[in-house]
């Protein structure tokens, strides 16, 4: 009993001595309380899993369905698989698919559940991948070609927004960026991997791919989140959100379609303009699509991180000035380096303006996750469909100009610097980071 006691009593040069020291001691605390330490959540091993089940569809789907195409245009006419009109043609039949894929994205996934419509659309790309190594006739070709096209318009649709109600807010910009990532790994495995699959030949290239789709699919296969959870209850900013949705979200839709027609000259015309227009040759022009392709795979992480940091709608306004000044470049100049940085550009924002067009959605429609999905599937839609009428239409317009390479590349800056003046007609909104649920 005497111990306690003795603590107890007071003790004059302790007591002192902890005093003269008591200062230092709060100070030195103060200076550490001080420090500004973001609070960043960290992801769960489920949220991870998510994540990479994100970009494995992605990167199926849409980055090697689509973008993997192109460079096994040659073969198929040199190889005698289809005319020259017909792979053209062929090549279309993804980008159709696509945007039928973007109408039908959600009613699949109503009807299935989110994570049964990604894992049967996953299975569809691969499938397709396979029954293309078989040229049965241009029709059997054609079918395939759209059933992966509409395997990655409905996958656009469907994945960010199965994913990212299950991330931290904070975290979201990351994360839409990593599951985007898929499309430029696509971009790039066009210029180096699958130059590389085509010395086995046609047939074993699509083999290949089939091959790299089924293992991405059984990776995903368990990691898509089983559901959604319950959206919190925030009427009044829903129904602030939902009075002033019509407006910003048009804008949107606005911008991300004028967007399609600035990136589709460099899509279509890029390594053609360094080989030909600018006598460079098709070795340099292969150079040049390599570049695109490695800026593609930094885009939607890039530009993910910077959204978490200047919100979505301010990181947007970037991206639509640094586009347009791009093509401005390739149309105005012949330059080596500043072809060079143009490519960069265009690379990096070719995919790295989907998780910046999401994020602004969820800006506009924080608390309203099915508002979200619907606003996200329009959004694809209108970019679609301007992807389609742009690739067509400068097709036209570069021959009916006797292959104006500056014209179109021009056309592409003024559809971008109209992008950027419209985003100024949409109501101003806080740039907090938005809170998603669903």
């Amino acid at each position: 009993m005497r111990l306690p006691m003795a603590s107890a009593l007071p003790s004059t040069p302790t007591t002192a001595h902890a005093r003269l020291h008591e200062p230092r001691t709060r100070k030195i605390d103060m200076t550490i309380q001080s420090d500004p330490v973001p609070d960043v959540p960290a992801l769960s091993s489920a949220a991870w899993y998510a994540t990479i089940s994100g970009l494995s569809g992605s990167l199926v789907a849409i980055g090697l369905a689509r973008f993997a195409y192109t460079p096994l245009i040659p073969s198929l006419i040199e190889q005698h698989w289809f005319s020259a009109s017909e792979a053209v043609t062929l090549g279309a039949a993804n980008f159709a698919g696509y945007l039928v894929g973007a109408l039908v994205g959600r009613p699949l996934a109503a009807g299935l559940s989110n994570r049964n419509a990604l894992r049967l659309l996953m299975a569809l790309a691969t499938v397709a991948f396979f029954a293309c190594g078989f040229p049965l006739s241009a029709s059997w070709f054609f079918v395939w070609r759209f059933l992966s096209g509409l395997a990655g318009g409905s996958i656009m649709v469907l994945v960010a927004t199965s994913i990212l109600p299950h991330i931290p807010a904070a975290r979201r910009g990351f994360v839409s960026g990593m599951i985007f990532l898929g499309l430029g790994l696509g971009i790039a495995a066009s210029g180096t991997l699958i130059p590389e699959l085509m010395t086995l030949g046609l047939r074993q290239t699509w083999m290949g791919l089939g091959v790299v789709s089924l293992i991405l699919t059984a990776i995903s296969w368990f990691g898509w989140p089983a559901s959604n959870p319950p959206a919190p209850v925030a009427a009044s900013h829903a129904a602030h959100a939902e009075a002033r949705a019509p407006r910003s979200l048009g804008v949107v839709y606005g911008q991300y379609a004028a967007n399609a027609l600035g990136l589709v000259p460099a899509m279509i015309l890029l390594v053609d303009y360094v080989a030909r227009g600018l006598n460079r040759g098709p070795g340099t022009g292969a150079v040049f699509w390599v570049i695109y392709g490695i800026a593609a795979i930094a885009g939607p992480v890039l530009n993910g991180y910077m959204a978490d940091r200047i919100g979505f709608r301010a990181a947007y306004r970037m991206a639509l000035v640094l586009q347009g000044l791009a093509a401005l470049l390739l149309g105005l100049s012949g330059n080596t380096y500043a072809i060079v940085a143009a490519t960069i550009i265009l690379g990096i924002f070719t995919p790295g303006i989907v998780p910046l067009v999401l994020g602004r959605i969820h800006e506009i429609l924080p608390h309203g996750p099915a508002a979200q999905r619907q606003a996200w599937s329009r959004a694809t839609t209108a970019f679609a469909l301007f992807q389609a009428i742009g690739g067509y239409g400068y097709s036209f317009l570069f021959s009916y100009s006797k292959e104006n390479y500056a014209l179109i590349f021009l056309l592409g800056a003024t559809a971008l610097a109209l992008a950027f003046a419209a985003d100024f007609l949409a109501p101003k909104r806080a740039r907090a980071v938005p809170s998603i649920s669903g």
